[in-house]
């Protein structure tokens, strides 16, 4: 596969529309399928790409299709679903799923995939919509080393890093395990900033003492900047979404004993969180909507 290779997107959302920008403006040539974003979707249409309105009919005009989407429900909509690509793939074609998906399902759809003849991997992301547009994601590749070459040109054009993690399944593996270590500490650091806040501990020196100790960590950091800076620039990403990942993981490793113990009451918290109508705001937003829950006032930010 080369720049002459025929691209189809599916997902060109908040991360989705930065790695089909940078399809398109390396040289190949894109089609997607139509997406509620519509902003995002006229400007794919202004750089040359080409709106296709089902799965079916963009599987049928491309050698390969990347996926882009929310969670594996959307996933399988999309390839064995009416209309899906399974309907219009044809063989030696190849599909990338870069959605933070549950490996079970994966390994479901490219069993289907395969009896047409259609290959699969799992290449989910890494960083954030930012490097997206700026083409510096990091890629978790999951599958065969002779596909993988195969997509890696393409996947060049908006990714850094390319790590081949392993066989697939691997890439959405690691990319939730890599979720869960981040987003289960967000509940840790939210706990232990409210309990400074309601003991009247000032939490600039808060975050000077955590930052120059073992204690640091990127997870406290970006929460710091949130609410004492009151950068809004960081933290871009659902509650719910973030609900949905731990959930995955959860789901994961549930069948090995002795693993898993601590997921559950990360979860709940996500879940007391979306289930009180908080699953649309930012992660930013985290420890001050539990420190509300607790009757606890943060400061101000400095802005």
């Amino acid at each position: 596969m080369s720049a002459k290779s025929r691209i189809g997107f599916i997902g060109a959302g908040l991360m989705g529309h930065g790695a089909a920008a940078n399809l398109v403006a390396k040289g190949f040539r894109l089609s997607f399928l139509a997406h509620r974003n519509r902003k995002a979707a006229e400007d794919l249409l202004a750089r040359g790409a080409i709106e296709v309105a089902s799965a079916r009919d963009l599987a049928k005009g491309s050698d390969i299709v990347f996926l882009c989407l929310p969670s594996s429900v959307e996933v399988e909509a999309v390839t064995l679903g009416a209309q899906g690509l399974v309907e219009g793939a044809h063989a030696g074609s190849i599909v990338v799923d870069m959605t933070t998906a549950d490996p079970a399902s994966t390994l479901r759809i490219a069993a289907a995939l395969g009896e047409r003849g259609v290959r699969m991997i799992d290449a989910p992301l890494g960083r954030t919509p930012k490097d997206a547009e700026e083409g510096r994601l990091n890629a978790m590749v999951g599958g065969d080393a002779a596909t993988i070459a195969l997509v890696r040109p393409a996947l060049a054009t908006f990714c850094e890093n390319i790590f081949h993690v392993g066989p697939l399944g691997a890439g959405h593996t690691l990319k939730l395990v890599n979720n869960y270590l981040a987003l289960a500490n967000a509940p840790i650091v939210a706990e232990g900033i409210i309990a400074a806040a309601r003991a009247g501990v000032d939490l600039a020196v808060m975050r000077d003492v955590v930052v120059a100790g073992g204690a640091d960590s990127a997870v406290f950091r970006v929460h710091m900047r949130a609410i004492l800076d009151g950068d809004t620039t960081v933290g871009e990403f659902a509650i719910a979404n973030a609900r949905k990942d731990v959930d995955y993981y959860a789901r994961m490793v549930a069948p090995a004993r002795g693993v898993g113990m601590m997921v559950g009451p990360a979860l709940q918290t996500f879940n007391l969180l979306c289930a009180q109508g908080h699953g649309g705001e930012y992660m930013r937003r985290f420890t001050p909507l539990l420190a509300g829950i607790n009757g606890v006032k943060l400061p101000p930010a400095k802005v």
